[in-house]
């Protein structure tokens, strides 16, 4: 990447540190599945550890489904299936249905939105838990229905899967997770090195030390891991790498079935502004989906925990994603990663690669263009489901054909694997732009094409 200009990037974050009084900050931006560039406000490298709070949810989330894709537990089960007592832990009104395993991972429990809490009982003991458990919590929605925002129910989380399989998430964890993809810096419990950052607090213009970490404890399933901006650099493309769908190898610690999963909506958040961006956003399992004009479908999580900020963003199936973590009360990363991934963008490294074509949309655009070449009903009956004669005459489609004949195809480009765009130069030498959509009973049949007239003179 010796072509890129870092100083755009160096500007971006040393600019954010000054403003949101964050004593260090470290940063990367990751490309081709490896952290390609990486830098730092402070003495610390993308090998130094930072707390990361709410991200941990995508480690807990993938967890759970490795559980689930065992056979050891399933989304739709109610909690009460495997921790009974959490049988009475729900909706105040006789009809809400039981929290489930999904609503839990979904942020569709119901129960009340709670950082502030949280973040100061990520050590919360079994016993604490359970006196939690019996007030019976506060629900700001009935369960079920729509988003909001729960740490509590990651602690829920993890007793059902304490319940379900006698180890704790935090087990499965790094040992299904972390120990496979060897994120050898990331651990559940502070450094027992000197290479992590104390926690720090802005206070009365001047820095000030946070309490102590919390520990290890029941809600530290939302929110308690430690790691790096390397270690985070193989977890997001690791997690970008399930897409797109593929009949490749598909060993390792969780599916590309699973990790699309994680990364597709599960429940709708709203309307969300970032940088000046207004987007809608859903929630996956334990992470963010945004649907960007730009940049596309963006993936994300950020954390926020007296003492350390932090956040993580890449574009769906790019392999391009930005990183930055610091060290101070609820520093705000999200705009800085944002910011990055904006200008990851601007200086070209945001390539998508193009979908690939399924054979049977390729060979149905192939013979397409044949049929508008030479039209013949005959053929026309062979090649159209039998939608297409009644949706328009055979007649008309073939005077349409016969203004833009002959065309030859220049490529081919899927949406999906039963819906492309053939790119044809005429007669004359313009483009034309062909849709197609392969029929729902027999992937040999065309269900509908349009001809784009507006495409013809232009590139």
């Amino acid at each position: 990447m010796s072509d890129v200009d870092r100083e755009p990037f160096d500007r971006l974050v040393a600019d954010t540190a000054a403003e949101q009084h964050c004593p260090t900050v470290s940063w990367g931006i990751v490309a081709g599945g490896r952290l390609e560039l990486t830098g730092s406000v402070g003495d610390v490298s993308a090998g130094t550890v930072y707390r990361i709070a709410s991200m941990t949810k995508s480690f807990s989330a993938a967890a759970t489904l490795a559980l689930r894709d065992d056979g050891q537990l399933r989304l739709d089960d109610p909690i009460g299936v495997h921790a009974p007592e959490l049988t009475s832990f729900r909706s105040p009104t006789a009809d809400a249905p039981p929290i489930t395993i999904r609503d839990l991972l979904a942020m569709t429990s119901g129960l009340v939105t709670d950082d502030p809490w949280a973040d100061r009982h990520l050590d919360l003991p079994a016993a604490d838990f359970d006196a939690v458990v019996a007030d019976g919590g506060v629900f700001a929605r009935p369960t079920g229905t729509s988003y909001e925002y729960s740490n509590f129910g990651f602690a829920l989380l993890g007793r059902v899967v304490e319940r379900a399989t006698g180890r704790t998430v935090q087990d499965h964890v790094s040992e299904r997770l972390l120990a496979p993809l060897q994120l050898g810096r990331t651990t559940w419990v502070q450094p027992d090195h000197e290479d992590w950052t104390r926690p720090m607090r802005w206070l009365d213009d001047g820095f000030v030390d946070e309490l102590p970490p919390l520990g290890d404890g029941m809600i530290a399933p939302m929110g308690g891991l430690w790691t790096t901006v390397a270690d985070l650099a193989r977890w997001v493309s690791w997690l970008d790498d399930a897409f797109p769908a593929r009949d490749a190898d598909d060993a390792g610690p969780l599916s590309r079935a699973s990790r699309r999963e994680m990364q597709s909506p599960q429940s709708y958040v709203g309307l969300r502004t970032l940088r000046g961006v207004r987007h809608p956003t859903s929630y996956g399992y334990g992470l963010r989906i945004m649907h960007e004009q730009d940049l596309g479908t963006v993936i994300a999580h950020s954390g926020g925990i007296p003492g350390y900020g932090s956040s993580m963003r890449w574009v769906s199936g790019s392999g391009v994603g930005a990183i930055a973590l610091a060290n101070s009360t609820y520093a705000p990363m999200t705009e800085l990663a944002a910011r990055l991934l904006d200008e990851a963008a601007r200086q070209g490294l945001l390539t998508r690669r193009p979908a690939d074509v399924a054979p049977p949309l390729a060979a149905a655009a192939r013979r397409l263009v044949e049929q508008l070449n030479a039209w013949t009903d005959e053929r026309a009956d062979q090649l159209f489901a039998d939608n297409v004669a009644a949706d328009d005459s055979y007649e008309r489609r073939r005077a349409e054909a016969a203004a833009h004949t002959p065309l030859t195809i220049v490529n081919v480009e899927a949406v999906n694997d039963a819906r492309g765009t053939i790119v044809c130069t005429s007669s004359s030498g313009d483009r034309v732009r062909i849709s197609l959509s392969l029929a729902p009973h027999r992937a040999d049949r065309i269900q509908a094409y349009t001809i784009d007239h507006t495409a013809r003179g232009g590139s």
